[in-house]
């Protein structure tokens, strides 16, 4: 059995619309939000400030979580476990460099997400938007004795949401 892929990512909205990537996923071009793996010695907020820089060249401030999410991919049986929080979005500058493998980035209203649905990385994407959308919010205590992170999993898999 593949480990726990640890994950954080930010939902980002912005007049109605959020800000997500497609990027290239085993061959596929998907959808997502903005994140990915926390790096040694840097905090959940932290890595979403960077990630977010990386994959959209874009600025954000790092707010409450939404919650923890757990889904298991059903071909493979690899777990993923993302912590996502709500990003204000600070700006952009066109000129950062991105990932290689981000082939663009997206505004989009939830409409035009759920019509493309079958485009996501995965259902955590949708999820955690209607999750923000009707005000879901976990509490601070959250990651309260649980840093760093990757020591944490079995703790933090205790609080995430099957999707």
């Amino acid at each position: 059995m593949y480990p726990t892929d640890l994950t954080v990512s930010a939902v980002i909205e912005n007049n109605g619309r959020y800000l997500l990537v497609e990027e290239y996923s085993m061959g596929d071009v998907v959808i997502n939000q903005p994140g990915g793996h926390i790096e040694a010695g840097e905090s959940p907020e932290e890595a979403i400030i960077r990630e977010v820089r990386e994959e959209t060249g874009c600025d954000v401030s790092p707010g409450e979580i939404i919650g923890v999410y757990l889904w298991i991919h059903p071909q493979t049986r690899q777990q993923f476990l993302r912590l996502v929080f709500v990003a204000q979005y600070v700006g952009c500058d066109e000129s950062r460099p991105i990932d290689s493998n981000i082939v663009r980035t997206r505004w989009m209203a939830r409409p035009d997400i759920e019509v493309r649905r079958t485009d996501l990385r995965t259902p955590v994407v949708l999820r955690c938007i209607h999750d923000y959308e009707s005000g879901k919010r976990q509490s601070d205590s959250l990651l309260t004795g649980m840093l760093p992170l990757q020591n944490n999993v079995d703790a933090v898999l205790a609080n995430a949401d099957l999707v």
